[in-house]
């Protein structure tokens, strides 16, 4: 996988206490860490309803020492910002092609020859959606992985990683239990966020 701020070692330490600060002065809590076992893994991230949502995941990855790469609609890799968005751990995606994107994404998993934990929210945009999509999951099946909960609670403060989930190969029943974590988890806006479909 190419390079990015969370690798760039100086850079890494400097934000990393950056984040630790801000997130302290805001009133933010993080919990749990990434066993060390489970360094290559897909981490949900949930609930995803605003654009403040990329910030606060790179501040809180930083404050966990993860190695985060994350995917985004190809449009904001464009020039002049394709350069930033990479180094940030972006990875460009065409919706249009999401049954290559399982494949492609499972490979960089299994290709990795260190921590990487790939960061894909369930509701696949952060607009009000009623499905979750299945793509992390297919992601984690294909490239044997397990999946990590991470969750950000705005009216709490609240961020972390919680319980590591072993895919059992039997989507709508794993589907159901992923679920019900997160539904106490509130999203900036709220309204958008349906654990329940």
């Amino acid at each position: 996988m190419h390079r990015t701020i969370f690798t760039t070692p100086v850079v890494n330490t400097l934000l990393r206490a950056a984040s630790i600060a801000f997130l302290k002065l805001a009133g933010w809590k993080l919990e749990g860490s990434l066993p060390a076992a489970h360094a290559r893994c897909v981490l949900i991230a949930a609930p995803h309803t605003s654009n403040w949502d990329l910030p606060y995941t790179l501040m809180v990855a930083f404050a966990l020492r993860l190695n985060i790469y994350w995917m985004g609609k190809q449009q904001i890799f464009r020039f002049p910002f394709g350069g930033l968005m990479r180094w940030l751990g972006g990875i460009a995606v065409n919706r249009e092609q999401s049954s290559n994107l399982v494949a492609a994404s499972a490979q960089a998993l299994r290709a990795a020859d260190g921590p990487l934990q790939l960061v894909v929210p369930p509701e696949g945009t952060r607009s009000k959606t009623r499905y979750w999509k299945t793509g992390f999951y297919w992601i984690a099946v294909t490239a044997e992985v397990p999946i990590v909960m991470a969750y950000m609670d705005y009216p709490r403060k609240l961020s972390g990683l919680g319980p590591v989930f072993t895919p059992s190969g039997d989507v709508e029943a794993d589907m159901a239990k992923i679920k019900q974590f997160y539904a106490p988890f509130k999203g900036k806006n709220e309204q958008q966020f349906d654990a329940k479909h």
